[in-house]
C-alpha cells in the first residue's frame, strides 16, 4: 500500500520530496554543494523528479543530523561513515527517543551507511 501524499492536516507527509537542493540548502544552512557532497558520499539520497533534487522534511532533519556530526562534533565524512556502517546514528548522535521516530536517517534506512 502506497503512502499518502498527504497526512490527516492537508500537509505533505515528512517523507514527500518537495524541496528543491537550494530550498533544502538553505533550511538546512548550507551550500547546495554540500548537499552534493553528501549524496556523493552516499550519506543523502534525495528523490530525482524530473532530473530535479527534491528533498523530503526527513531528508532535511537527517541533513541537520550530519551537519551537527560534522560541524558541531567534528566528526570527519569518512570517520562518520565508518561510525555509521557500525552503530545507528542515534546512538552517536544520542538522540531521544521520540527524534529517533520522525529521524531522516530512519526513515531512508540510512542507519548504516554503504562504505
Amino acid at each position: 500500500m502506497a503512502k499518502k501524499a498527504r497526512n490527516a492536516n492537508g500537509l505533505p507527509n515528512t517523507d514527500t520530496p518537495i524541496y528543491p537542493i537550494g530550498v533544502a540548502a538553505r533550511l538546512v544552512g548550507v551550500h547546495p554543494r554540500t548537499l552534493r557532497l553528501y549524496e556523493a558520499e552516499g550519506l543523502v539520497r534525495p528523490r530525482y523528479v524530473s532530473a530535479r533534487r527534491l528533498y523530503s522534511q526527513h531528508d532535511i532533519t537527517w541533513i541537520s543530523c550530519l551537519r551537527g556530526l560534522i560541524h558541531d562534533a567534528g566528526i570527519s565524512i569518512p570517520g562518520l561513515k565508518k561510525l555509521l556502517g557500525l552503530v545507528p546514528c542515534w546512538e552517536i548522535a544520542e538522540c531521544p527517543e521520540e527524534t529517533r521516530e520522525t529521524c531522516g536517517a530512519k526513515a531512508l534506512n540510512l542507519p548504516h551507511v554503504v562504505l
